[in-house]
């Protein structure tokens, strides 16, 4: 198998997302490939490829896969699970009910209700958990078994440096100028007498819709301050296990019973109130509408003035920045990332154009090691927050180079270091599966080494 027809199956594998195209099913006309006793349908490679062409519709300079790749990583993933069950590596079924519930609610906040799922689906939520079931518990074994076979391997420095210099000079990539940022920031918080006064509101919203002056539905396009409100009318599939939401919303969600609108609740986005739409078991189905307080100018220069004084400790020489940032921080994700700014692919060097607006302003006149004064901003959320912004280094424009770039060039070699490992894995185990591929997909160029081992085993047995 040639190596980069690897390494894209498996990305695609795993990348891929199920939509409409694959949760409505057509009857499976043929068998189209197997190995071992695992089979292919090709309903369920076209259904793969149309929903790849409807996933990369209006993208420039991006191609799904063929039908024929689509194949191919199906018959990877097929024989990595016969060697991971061979291997006695084991999925549990509550793993494997996780996965499902988890795929379940995301069908369900896609298409805005239970009903809206099953009606597009033309099956009952039970059906489609059993549907899905062989597939997640073979994906996971298939992810055990790439895992256990690259598990360990590493990459050396000289490794590394000879990698580098097999690279030609003029295919090496350029970067662009990058900083690295760290911030603190703070959200300043609304006085108590403010927070009453929309506790009060919120519990006058509750009695408009309890007494039928109002509806929830219109309530939240009125007053709702959540972003998605426009979108899904405040809804959202809950499950208890899930880490993402605020701990106070996912307990209040989960006190009520079914109909029951909650008192206001506290979180850190705001002030809610909730109705339970449904329940079962772990998952629930809620509707909300946020509040968030009004800041005033007060509360902004209160927090003004506590940044101001973190930052002339910092540079007295009394804490750290970092430190700083995990004491007082009240980003949440910043915390993970020692208040780092970070780029998509998780580096903390970024782009200018990766920073918002108000930072790229911010920066402009500051130099590496700089501290800035505390700085007023919109967060993404759209509320006022103070951070302080510590300008740690900036790199030039420069052609890819082992100094400035170890981690990156390292980190490529050692994927390919891994994805020579599979290579190698399935050149020597293939022939040991049972392998078919219909006459139709024989002139595949990707499965160019699974026909040939195919035929092979077609020619012994005739003999």
């Amino acid at each position: 198998m040639k190596l980069f027809k690897l390494v894209f199956s498996f990305v695609f594998l795993v990348c891929a997302l199920p939509s409409k195209a694959q949760i409505k099913k057509v009857l499976a006309d043929k068998i189209i490939a197997t190995v071992g006793d695992k089979f292919i349908l090709k309903s369920d490679v076209e259904n793969a490829a149309a929903d790849y062409r409807r996933q990369y519709q209006g993208q420039e300079n991006l191609t799904p896969p063929s039908n024929c790749a689509i194949i191919e990583g199906n018959l990877i993933r097929k024989a990595l699970v016969l060697q991971a069950q061979k291997d006695s590596l084991n999925v549990t079924e509550e793993e494997v009910e996780n996965a499902i519930d988890s795929r379940i609610r995301n069908y369900i906040q896609q298409f805005g209700s239970k009903e809206s799922l099953e009606e597009i689906a033309g099956r009952s939520i039970m059906q489609m958990k059993e549907d899905f079931r062989s597939q997640i518990k073979e994906q996971r074994l298939s992810d055990q078994m790439q895992e256990k076979i690259v598990d360990k391997i590493k990459i050396t420095p000289n490794e590394v440096k000879a990698f580098y210099n097999s690279i030609n000079a003029d295919s090496l990539p350029l970067y662009e100028s990058e900083v690295q940022i760290i911030s603190l920031v703070m959200h300043p918080k609304a006085n108590r007498d403010v927070e009453e006064y929309v506790i009060q509101q919120m519990l006058g919203y509750r009695k408009q819709i309890e007494s039928g002056i109002n509806t929830f539905d219109q309530l939240v396009k009125l007053y709702s301050e959540d972003p998605s409100a426009k979108e899904n009318l405040g809804l959202f599939n809950l499950n208890r296990n899930e880490k993402n939401f605020d701990p106070a919303f996912m307990a209040g969600s989960f006190r009520l019973k079914e109909g029951q609108i909650s008192a206001p609740i506290k979180s850190k986005f705001g002030y809610h109130i909730i109705q339970l739409l449904s329940r079962s078991g772990d998952d629930a189905v809620v509707k909300h509408i946020l509040r968030i307080p009004p800041i005033t100018n007060d509360e902004i220069k209160e927090t003004k003035t506590i940044l101001d004084s973190i930052r002339k400790e910092i540079i007295a020489g009394k804490t750290t920045f970092g430190e700083a940032v995990n004491k007082n921080s009240d980003d949440d994700g910043s915390k993970f990332s020692g208040g780092a700014v970070t780029g998509r692919d998780g580096s903390t060097y970024v782009n200018i154009d990766q920073l918002d607006k108000e930072m790229v302003v911010l920066i402009k006149n500051m130099k590496p090691g700089d501290i800035s004064q505390p700085q007023i901003y919109s967060d993404d959320r759209g509320r006022k927050a103070v951070r302080l912004v510590y300008f740690k280094e900036r790199s030039e424009p420069h052609r890819e180079n082992l100094k400035e770039d170890y981690n990156k060039v390292a980190q490529r070699a050692l994927e390919i270091k891994k994805a020579k490992a599979l290579e190698t894995w399935f050149k020597m185990h293939v022939p040991n599966f049972f392998i078919y591929i219909d006459p139709e997909y024989q002139a595949c160029p990707e499965l160019k080494d699974w026909n040939r081992v195919a035929t092979e085993m077609a020619t012994e047995k005739v003999y």
